[in-house]
């Protein structure tokens, strides 16, 4: 991914809301009435329609009449179904419920105001003003924008936040010839070329102990008495979402500090490229447990936070195949003919060309950063060629990288 001068990059910033009572009832009502007509609108139109304008000419007047919303907003119910329509088809299932209080707005029916950080937002009865909540960092990245659309939301404990689109002009990336290569697996989550790891022992304990606990929880909500199948059904309630926080959490950490120490030494950040890898893994036979922990991996999600912190920070990063990258040896570039001989167990690597010996997943990486050095040397490369034809590895340049 390579920064050309016309890219631009669009950040969510979630700020609460100071909001008085009378103002939180309008609040509530806007929302509730919001939710109401979406569901409306998706239940008694067809389902093939994912076009916005095709949805409003059908049942715009309808909305306003039923719902009582103003023009703005009935234009947004429309946008959100026809939004939600399209991603159900890329998964291939329909749009059963929006069950989530939230209400989208644009720059018709929103703004924000540098001057005493607050923002207008236009609710069921008029338009009502909220003063932010919001630290130094909120302040800095709201700082001189002009931001165009924002969603207002209700979190678990009551409180309401506004996540502001705002749209920031991403740093040059500087030509460089150093390339960090990061292996992704289950046993390290992520090793790069340099060394660092982080460990995925920590994450698989935190993903089998909420396992053992929903089943236990689910059988008791199912066996117990009345109230104990009440309060079980408000336990799992309460837990649903850890464990996907915790792994996000995780993958910002994680992402942060490569693409930190890519910055800190003028380097690109190699990567895999492991679409479809879900599928692939679930073809081969396995246990119900280790199919559960290869179907919870975040990969793609620790993919698309390094790729918006590294163009944030002006470090380019490239997506290679990951074909041979683990049975390749990094030093002679050789692979192994005979797949029976034993040149990989676990995280031990020992290459029977040249004799290297070492960790698995750093040789990885350090496959990756050659290949993605050679991508990103704009006149080519003699190693890139060596590399296809003693390897026959071909590497790519991510989709958003620009010659």
């Amino acid at each position: 991914m390579k920064y050309n001068g016309l890219m631009s990059q669009v950040l969510t910033i979630s700020c609460k809301l100071k909001v008085f009572p009378s103002q939180a009832a309008k609040l509530d009502a806007t929302m509730d009435v919001f939710v109401q007509a979406l569901n409306w609108v998706n239940q008694n139109t067809p389902e093939k329609i994912v076009n916005a304008v095709k949805l409003q000419s059908l049942c715009y007047y309808e909305i306003r009449a039923r719902f009582g919303l103003s023009s703005n907003l009935a234009q947004q119910v429309c946008r959100r179904v026809a939004g939600a329509r399209k991603v159900a088809r890329q998964r291939n299932r329909p749009v059963k419920e929006f069950k989530r209080r939230f209400v989208t707005y644009d720059a018709r029916i929103f703004s924000f105001r540098e001057k005493d950080w607050t923002v207008s937002l236009t609710t069921v009865e008029g338009r009502e003003r909220f003063e932010l909540a919001i630290g130094n960092y909120q302040r800095g990245m709201l700082a001189g924008s002009n931001p165009k659309s924002a969603t207002l939301v209700q979190r678990k404990d009551g409180s309401y936040y506004i996540q502001i689109c705002v749209e920031k002009k991403p740093p040059k990336q500087q030509d460089t010839d150093r390339v960090i290569g990061v292996d992704l697996g289950r046993t390290d989550i992520a090793h790069t070329s340099e060394g660092d790891n982080w460990n995925g022992q920590q994450l698989n304990r935190v993903r089998d102990h909420y396992s053992k606990l929903r089943a236990a929880l689910q059988r008791k909500a199912s066996k117990g008495t009345r109230s104990s199948r009440r309060r079980c059904r408000e336990l799992l309630q309460r837990l649903s979402g850890k464990e996907r926080r915790f792994q996000t959490w995780v993958n910002h950490r994680i992402s942060k500090a490569i693409v930190s120490r890519a910055k800190a030494t003028n380097s690109a950040i190699a990567l895999e490229d492991l679409t479809g890898i879900r599928e692939r893994v679930n073809q081969q036979p396995r246990s119900k447990t280790e199919r559960r922990r290869a179907n919870s991996w975040a990969f793609y999600q620790l993919r698309q936070f390094l790729e918006y912190k590294a163009l944030r920070a002006g470090v380019a990063l490239i997506l290679v195949p990951p074909a041979y990258t683990s049975q390749t040896c990094h030093r002679c570039l050789h692979i192994h003919p005979d797949p029976a001989q034993s040149y990989r167990s676990g995280k031990s690597f020992k290459c029977g060309h040249c004799g290297w010996e070492g960790d698995a997943d750093l040789n990885g990486a350090n496959v990756i950063a050659l290949l993605g050095a050679a991508v990103n040397q704009p006149r080519g490369s003699g190693l890139f060629c060596s590399l296809v034809g003693q390897s026959r590895l071909r590497a790519t340049e991510s989709p958003l990288r620009t010659a």
